[in-house]
């Protein structure tokens, strides 16, 4: 099945915690551990997305 950007959007990375963010008190989570997670999703979807869209530029 072939899909068009327009219908099937390029992921987009998610926020960078400001460098305010994190209070070192040792949250569990940490706002960057949090990151971390959402950047390594982000980076799985975005490779699956350009698996289906070989065109695109990285």
């Amino acid at each position: 099945m072939i899909t068009s950007p327009a219908s099937d959007p390029r992921p987009q990375p998610p926020e960078p915690p400001l460098p305010g963010d994190c209070c070192d008190s040792g949250c569990d989570p940490c706002v960057n551990d949090t990151y971390a997670e959402e950047l390594a999703y982000y980076r799985q979807a975005l490779a699956a997305w350009l698996a289906r869209h070989p065109d695109a530029a990285p």
